[in-house]
């Protein structure tokens, strides 16, 4: 009789306990969304939005959707960058330590919209200018999304593979591929690195292959240029005009 109670009780310790870390994850989730929306901008000085974030710590991953980062001002588009989703997994018992560790993070088929000029100042280069300068002093105050922590530095991060997959850049109506992005081993070694330098690896990654990509279609007009416009129409379609247009001529210059 003592034994079945005591089985009894175990039993519903152990389903308390797991009834609270998935309550306890659901919070977390809207804990890490109202951080990335808070502190997000604080490092790229746009604006950050995000539908959801689920969180599972019993099996250390976690989905991000609807993220979009906003265009600095002085651009005419809303927003740089689109992610539908992206799937994270996490060591779960790092959630507690000083480093957080980051087994990966797949981005699928982001949506960037690169604005301006790809030899010049456009958007993205704006925005890492901007998180350039918030790692050059130092970083925002916090990177934790309660108020108690509000004035102690924030976590460091390892993460181990990053991924970005299937992404796309707007264009003046031009839509190009981008080969995959990826990137490993970061912060590895035991200091880790901020949530700053994170975002700066990552968007420097994004804004160098975006702007090859620009740049690679200018280069390919440019050497396009003595064609017939029969011949360009086939080559880039029918947004040629204003896909020259939108560079200032560059691609002219290109063949001096």
């Amino acid at each position: 009789m003592i034994k079945k109670l005591f089985l009894s009780v175990v039993v519903i310790l152990v389903v308390l306990i797991v009834a609270g870390v998935i309550v306890a994850g659901f919070f977390l989730g809207t804990i890490i969304k109202t951080g990335m929306e808070t502190f997000g901008p604080k490092i790229t000085l746009v604006s950050i939005k995000v539908d959801k974030v689920n969180l599972s710590l019993l099996t250390g991953s976690a989905g991000v959707h609807g993220l979009v980062v906003g265009n600095p001002e002085g651009y005419k588009t809303p927003q740089a960058i689109s992610v539908g989703s992206a799937a994270v997994g996490v060591n779960p018992f790092s959630v507690l330590s000083d480093k957080i560790v980051v087994r990966s993070v797949r981005v699928e088929a982001p949506v960037i919209t690169f604005e301006g000029n790809p030899f010049g100042a456009n958007n993205l280069n704006t925005i890492m200018n901007n998180v350039n300068a918030t790692a050059k002093s130092g970083g925002p105050a916090s990177t934790n999304a309660t108020t108690k922590a509000a004035n102690k530095p924030g976590k460091k991060l390892e993460v181990d593979d990053f991924l970005i997959t299937g992404a796309k850049v707007n264009f003046n109506g031009v839509s190009l591929p981008l080969p995959d992005i990826h990137l490993t081993d970061l912060g590895r070694d035991k200091d880790g690195i901020t949530a700053t330098d994170l975002t700066r690896r990552v968007l420097d990654a994004i804004t160098t292959s975006t702007i090859k990509a620009v740049a690679g279609t200018a280069a390919d007009v440019g050497k396009n240029a003595g064609k017939t416009g029969k011949d360009i129409g086939k080559s880039l379609g029918s947004n040629v005009n204003s896909l020259t247009k939108s560079l200032g001529g560059l691609f002219k210059k290109s063949t001096n």
